[in-house]
């Protein structure tokens, strides 16, 4: 291995501690998020692709380095939105539940400080999250719907680079000390 993949790999139990927020930030930072997506698309389409949920659950999952909190915070993202939403309650709480606990696991194991490696994990995980509600639905509520590949390539990059500026505003709200 080069330098660069010993030093992801090895030095980040000395670096890689958990981030602490204030609850209240992260409460707020969620419903904004959920209200966002639910809300603003009805004026601006295209920015119905935006899946700010998700990103918030990666964000706050990444940074709490615990796959229970991770887990936690993604189930209630998800059940939120899902009240707030056209889907079957509980869909999107399981499918967050799983990003929020698979983020929170490889922020043990990597530099999520990292900008390439966290717009590499936003994609990564819009994709995670379309594939896996696709299954679901077709799975337990037996629906026939499509998975377009290319389309939801194409929305993970979008949200993989809205996920830049995003991560660093919500990195200037961590709490000190």
């Amino acid at each position: 291995m080069n330098r660069y993949s010993d030093e992801l790999l090895t030095e980040l139990p000395r670096r890689g501690r958990p981030s602490r927020y204030r609850t209240s930030v992260l409460v707020v930072v969620a419903l904004a998020a959920i209200l966002f997506h639910v809300y603003v698309p009805l004026f601006f389409e295209y920015l119905s692709y935006l899946e700010l949920p998700l990103l918030v659950t990666v964000y706050f999952s990444l940074m709490k380095r615990s796959p229970v909190s991770g887990t936690f915070i993604g189930c209630a993202i998800g059940l939120a939105q899902d009240s707030l939403s056209h889907h079957p309650i509980g869909m999107l709480g399981i499918v967050k539940s799983l990003v929020g606990y698979f983020s929170a696991s490889v922020s043990l194991r990597f530099d999520v400080d990292n900008p390439l490696v966290r717009m590499i994990l936003a994609f990564f995980f819009f994709f995670f999250h379309q594939f896996f509600h696709w299954v679901l639905m077709r799975a337990l509520l037996g629906q026939e719907i499509n998975f377009d590949f290319e389309q939801t390539l194409l929305f993970g990059l979008f949200n993989a680079i809205v996920a830049l500026p995003l991560f660093h505003i919500f990195d200037r709200m961590r709490s000190t000390g």
